[in-house]
């Protein structure tokens, strides 16, 4: 039944599958990022004069207790979106840790820019709940990519898994909030506990995983909300925005701790955490 599961984890790929996961990737690839950039930068045509107005991906980022700021959150892709580069790069490496490891994540990767080229055309065209939707279909996606490749080398596994995980996660709240279009105070208050739910994302890859690039990439995320409520509101008036950066700090610290070790090129003691090409090889190494 494997044989036929294009998200299947194999010890090995055949060349023809290699050659797929190659075109896919690259098509999908340049989908994704030609239709972000063609739609940060120009709107949708008019839908009709029963439809509102289409706007570009920024447009729609208006005041709700969950807007980010642009130039953050832009940033955090242009840097994914170069590692996702990295991953391709794999597919073709003589190193055979590389190359199964990117094969493995590969229908999860192009089933993630296919569901984001189709958030976004949704997202620009207003159909917020739609857009909802498929954000949620591509949350599954990538939780079920992490738990059973979580083991893929560091680079390949920001750029592919824990980075699109951590801004889908975040996008769940942020296009949630404008689907439901209210700002009154009951829905702000409801926003002042959600914002928490980041905090516990994130101190459950840290501590279950001992993940600190999903704590990083939350806390990022966390800051550009944080931004974004303290530039679209009265900050005076308002406390997301100090809770934003509450949460962001605390995921900083917390994973520069739980980084720390190997970030200094340390082994780090104890089981669940992603590993790093280099341990990921040493079985392979040890057979030799």
């Amino acid at each position: 039944m494997s044989d036929y599961n294009p998200f299947a984890r194999r010890e090995q790929h055949s060349s023809q599958a290699l050659i797929i996961h190659r075109i896919t990737t690259l098509v999908t690839y340049l989908l994704l990022v030609i239709t972000a950039f063609y739609y940060t930068f120009s709107r949708p045509e008019s839908q009709g004069k029963h439809h509102a107005p289409g706007h570009t991906i920024w447009g729609n980022n208006i005041a709700t207790p969950f807007a980010q700021n642009s130039i953050i959150t832009s940033i955090y892709w242009i840097v994914l979106l170069a590692l996702q580069l990295v991953y391709a790069w794999s597919l073709y490496s003589k190193n055979t840790v590389y190359v199964t490891a990117a094969a493995n994540i590969g229908s999860h990767y192009i089933a993630n820019n296919l569901l984001l080229f189709g958030f976004i055309h949704l997202w620009v065209r207003n159909y917020f709940w739609l857009a909802e939707i498929l954000l949620l279909i591509n949350f599954f996606n990538l939780s079920l990519a992490y738990f059973r490749h979580s083991k893929t080398p560091r680079l390949i596994h920001i750029g592919t898994v824990s980075g699109p995980l951590a801004w889908n996660f975040v996008a769940l709240y942020w296009v949630g909030a404008r689907a439901v279009g209210t700002d009154r105070l009951a829905a702000r208050i409801v926003a002042n506990v959600f914002i928490w739910g980041i905090l516990a994302y994130g101190l459950f890859f840290l501590v279950a995983f001992k993940d600190y690039t999903m704590g990083f990439a939350l806390s990022v995320l966390s800051f550009s909300t944080g931004v974004g409520q303290f530039l679209t509101k009265n900050p005076i008036l308002q406390l997301q925005w100090i809770f934003a950066f509450t949460v962001g700090a605390l995921l900083f610290i917390l994973s520069l701790g739980v980084g720390f070790p190997e970030l200094l090129g340390k082994e780090r003691i104890g089981g669940g955490e992603v590993v790093s090409e280099d341990r990921e090889r040493a079985p392979l190494l040890a057979d030799e």
